[in-house]
């Protein structure tokens, strides 16, 4: 976890009922707490912080704003926060984290959550890195239930804007739970652009780079896609700028063929188009593609995974002796 440029809230701190137990996450734009209520019910809060905008002084918890020009784009932000905050509330599925309540404090404005237990499918993808990958059973089962989600967000107006593992959550009975909106941080940094984009190399759309075109469904959509790439591949895919500048054809086929179905490798390369009018418009559209019976993977014995297996094979065997 890096560690935020920010002083965090201290251990024990009172924030109105709830008492600040330790750092879950810190980025450029928040910093995440794990927190008990009165009733030593545990939850996470969210406490809007755009880094580059303002500061906490150390030992002191009151946010201030590093100049005036800095103080205007703070409070764009902090009204779009608190905004997306009054959504959230409004919107009870199972696959979207609850917010349970949010408020004005310090001089920001914290989010609420329900505190679940379980793992990200980053972490997920980590541990299945050297076992080939995530199953494709499992793949279908999260993100199917990740768009019921999405669904969901997209009938309130509301984007993700910031879809990619870190931010899909399996809890232990293995059901996933959307978090981290984005909407926010693409505001602010859409109506300043000077301020730095606030958004994850690799699994942001082509439009969230260039601003004037629209942002849409179809702008989580390759989100999606590219979170299912790194399940298969156990990294993200090129960045959308890199796409661009050398747009070579991502060969998911060739290269996954023999461990995922081709309709699935249809599926996220579909999702991928840089071109937004060429991915699924919809949530809908995609869920119909994932639903589909999928034909079983390319046989093992094929030429091409024997090349594949010697090639790999040989320069695990050279790194090996190398190291020796």
């Amino acid at each position: 976890m890096p560690t935020p440029n920010v002083p965090p809230l201290a251990r024990g701190y009172q924030l109105q009922n709830y008492t600040i137990a330790k750092l879950l996450s810190a980025g450029g734009f928040s910093i995440v707490y794990l927190a008990h209520d009165e009733n030593d019910y545990p939850v996470a809060i969210k406490e809007y912080l755009p880094n580059s905008l303002e500061l906490r002084r150390e030992n002191n918890a009151l946010v201030q704003a590093t100049n005036e020009n800095n103080s205007i784009m703070f409070k764009h932000g902090l009204k779009c926060f608190f905004e997306e905050g009054k959504t959230l509330a409004r919107i009870r599925h199972p696959n979207i984290v609850r917010v349970i309540n949010f408020f004005r404090a310090n001089e920001t404005v914290y989010m609420v959550m329900e505190y679940e237990r379980g793992r990200t499918l980053q972490k997920e993808i980590q541990l299945k890195r050297d076992r080939e990958g995530v199953s494709e059973k499992l793949i279908r089962h999260v993100f199917l239930q990740v768009l019921n989600g999405l669904r969901e967000v997209h009938l309130h107006k509301l984007l993700h804007l910031d879809v990619k593992p870190a931010n899909i959550y399996i809890r232990k009975d293995m059901t996933p739970l959307l978090l981290d909106f984005g909407s926010a941080r693409q505001a602010l940094t859409g109506e300043h652009s000077r301020l730095a984009p606030m958004y994850t190399p690799g699994f942001a759309a082509p439009e969230q780079y260039r601003r004037q075109e629209p942002l849409g469904p179809w702008t989580d959509i390759y989100g999606i896609g590219a979170s299912m790439y790194a399940c298969i591949a156990g990294c993200s895919p090129p960045s959308a700028e890199q796409r661009e500048k050398d747009p070579q054809p991502l060969n998911l086929h060739s290269l996954f063929g023999d461990r995922y179905s081709p309709e699935l490798l249809d599926i996220i390369e579909y999702c991928l188009q840089l071109e937004h009018e060429k991915r699924p418009q919809s949530v809908h559209q995609l869920q119909k593609a994932l639903q589909e019976p999928a034909s079983p993977p390319r046989k093992k014995g094929s030429v091409l995974h024997a090349i594949k297996r010697k090639w790999f094979g040989f320069t695990r065997m050279s790194n090996q002796q190398q190291t020796e």
